[in-house]
């Protein structure tokens, strides 16, 4: 995913999670306050319902990045930003850790639901519609919103929401690259779809949109390929990782966390040959998950 921290401020840290702010948002929510159309009495109620909109999208990247800490992955930063919001996640590579990390986000916008339909009936039970016009039409417009965004993000086009919950279910049946690989292929053409629908709504949003998707689906595509060469890579006999019982690469993919060198961790028996360091654990570069070597060769001979 194209990096949208430089360039951006630091608002607050919450558990842990540092919330940024991009300069570009400035600009558009000064055209879009001014620009949008008039359901107010004043220009203070376009405010807040802007200001509104990306609490929400706040929110909805907080539950991405606390799914993702539950699951054991890293999750430190979201960035706001104009196109709405980016948690920078990384959760363990599995596909049933990916998919709770993903489909969190969304499972805010609809616990949101209920909470903003029964304020809804509530102020219109209660006269709000016509002793606080614009407090019901506030109201009113959160609830599409949030309805707009959990519609658009549950789009089964990478890289939505939608489209990498597909891709997390792929994996189980299709494997890591080649789920990535066909989530990135249909996510081209819901890319291609945007352009379409931008150049006959003459829509800048959906035009900038398609590129910032066609510019993820590149990158996906290639990270696909890489995974694919990696999983036909020659594999070491008599060990197996525990987690995922997949057998280690024969080559020096390991970093030493004293030198830097790469090396063979299981050539070397998790000492490496530069500087003599000695190593507890000994990560899997398929599942992502940390055991100690005498761990792989014992699961080798172990009962199945």
């Amino acid at each position: 995913m194209p990096s949208t921290r430089q360039g951006s401020v630091r608002l607050f840290q919450f558990a842990g999670i540092n919330v940024f702010l991009h300069w570009s948002w400035f600009l558009v929510a000064v055209f879009e306050i001014n620009g949008s159309t008039r359901r107010y009495s004043s220009l203070t109620w376009n405010v807040i319902e802007y200001l509104s909109l990306f609490l929400i999208v706040m929110l909805h990247e907080f539950g991405h990045a606390l799914a993702c800490r539950q699951v054991g992955g890293r999750a430190d930063t979201i960035v706001l930003w104009p196109l709405g919001g980016v948690a920078y996640v990384d959760p363990p590579p599995r596909p049933g850790a990916t998919l709770w990390s993903i489909a969190a986000g969304p499972l805010v916008n609809v616990a949101l639901l209920p909470v903003l339909i029964v304020l809804v009936r509530l102020s219109r039970s209660s006269g709000w519609a016509l002793a606080a016009p614009d407090a019901y039409g506030l109201l009113r417009a959160l609830l599409f919103i949030d309805v707009g965004l959990l519609i658009f993000n549950m789009l089964p086009v990478y890289p939505l929401d939608g489209g990498q919950i597909l891709r997390s279910l792929l994996w189980f049946v299709l494997g890591r690259a080649r789920s990535l690989m066909v989530a990135t292929i249909i996510g081209f053409v819901g890319a291609a779809g945007f352009i379409a629908f931008a150049v006959w709504t003459h829509s800048a949003w959906f035009g900038v949109m398609a590129v910032f998707m066609i510019m993820n689906c590149w990158g996906g595509l290639r990270h696909a390929l890489a995974l694919s060469r990696f999983a036909k890579l020659p594999r070491r006999g008599g060990f197996a990782c525990p987690s995922c019982k997949t057998s280690p690469p024969i080559g020096k993919y390991w970093k030493c966390g004293r030198c830097g060198q790469p090396f063979d961790t299981f050539q070397s028996h998790a000492v490496c040959p530069n500087c003599a360091a000695q190593f507890s654990v000994t990560k899997c570069l398929d599942c992502g998950s940390a055991s100690p070597i005498g761990e792989w060769a014992a699961f080798v001979g172990s009962p199945v």
